[in-house]
């Protein structure tokens, strides 16, 4: 124990509360609670990005799904109004083939990648891997034309969004007739 780095450490904690939260939302009763545990688990996620440097995924990540996406499933449950009464009740039975059938699935992964080699990101990555700035170079250099084309379609796409989302202005006369 004494060998391990603190990127080691780091990564094993930042695994496990992943793995923790990750089990939070399958079993919490709440699912506003579970949706909550779910962004505690990307931003855990997130911090597994930072330790393999690449700063621009975790900040994408944080971005979309722990701010754009858990907001929409929160509106989404609170929406529904879900109640216990009006929810089916699962049978003892039901439960019992379902973590049967949990189970072979945790033993099937975990066979499969029993075999397979560790990559160590240190010892064969480069240390500019997943830098903005080396993103903005290739962005910039070899596909500016691209992303030009794509800035004026969204500005086109924007522009006809707001011509179709506008009231028709009625001169006063006309509405005043009325």
């Amino acid at each position: 124990m004494l060998g391990y780095t603190i990127t080691q450490w780091l990564f094993g904690i930042l695994a496990f509360m992943a793995i923790m939260f990750g089990l939070m939302v399958v079993f919490s009763r709440n699912p506003v609670n579970s949706v909550l545990y779910l962004v505690l688990t990307f931003f855990c996620i997130a911090g597994h990005y930072l330790l393999l440097n690449a700063q621009f995924l975790a900040v994408v990540h944080i971005a979309v799904y722990a701010g754009a996406i858990m907001v929409l499933f929160l509106f989404v449950i609170m929406l529904m109004n879900l109640n216990q009464d009006s929810e089916p009740q699962r049978t003892m039975i039901s439960k019992v083939i379902a973590g049967v059938i949990g189970g072979l699935l945790l033993l099937v992964v975990v066979g499969a990648l029993r075999g397979s080699e560790q990559l160590a990101i240190t010892r064969y990555g480069h240390s500019e891997i997943g830098l903005v700035r080396n993103l903005g170079r290739v962005l910039f250099d070899e596909y500016l034309f691209p992303f030009e084309i794509v800035s004026v379609l969204l500005l086109a796409a924007l522009v006809g969004a707001i011509m179709i989302g506008k009231k028709e202005d009625r001169p006063l006369a006309e509405s005043n007739q009325e």
